[in-house]
């Protein structure tokens, strides 16, 4: 994520726990204390050990945000899609992006995936082409594994030609 984006968190979380005493269980971003002020409002007075009831007080949140920073708007949500995508390329294993999935508090590790798992099909074409073995003959032991199959199916009875024809493996039509 950065230098510079660890530190702020790093910096949040140490506030919550050293000086609000949160533990883990406790939300990493609580909602606001709402009380009724001197002027009989209602005022935003710190933090409620508590979730959001929903996701419009922290859309309000960034809105406001972005538009102090004078930069286009994105939800929240758009930020989770841009973890997702970089746990699809920084994840090796399934062990790996499990323990991604748990930091999204997914207790499901296909949660995240239909949530967050579409591949853009230029990306998708590309994955397909990097998964391909190439041409059976550049295959490691390609001659050997098809002089033992001609092997296999002759003892089974079959018969193949002294001189087989010639097949064109190459990519061109």
């Amino acid at each position: 994520m950065g230098e510079e984006i660890h530190g702020i968190v790093a910096e949040w979380v140490n506030y919550l726990r050293e000086e609000k005493m949160w533990g883990s269980d406790d939300p990493l971003f609580p909602a606001t204390r709402i009380v009724v002020g001197a002027t009989r409002q209602f005022e935003a007075e710190g933090l409620e050990r508590a979730h959001w009831s929903s996701a419009e007080p922290i859309r309000k949140v960034f809105h406001e945000a972005f538009e102090r920073a004078d930069l286009p708007y994105f939800n929240p949500h758009s930020f989770r899609n841009t973890l997702a995508q970089l746990g699809e390329k920084l994840c090796k294993s399934p062990e790996d992006y499990k323990a991604w999935s748990q930091n999204y508090g997914h207790e499901k590790v296909l949660t995240t995936f239909m949530s967050y798992g579409k591949v853009p099909p230029e990306r998708q074409g590309e994955i397909i082409r990097g998964l391909t073995l190439g041409r059976p003959s550049e295959l490691p032991n390609a001659d050997a594994y098809a002089e033992a199959v001609v092997r296999k199916l002759r003892h089974a009875g079959l018969e193949f030609p002294a001189d087989p024809p010639s097949i064109d493996l190459s990519d061109n039509p």
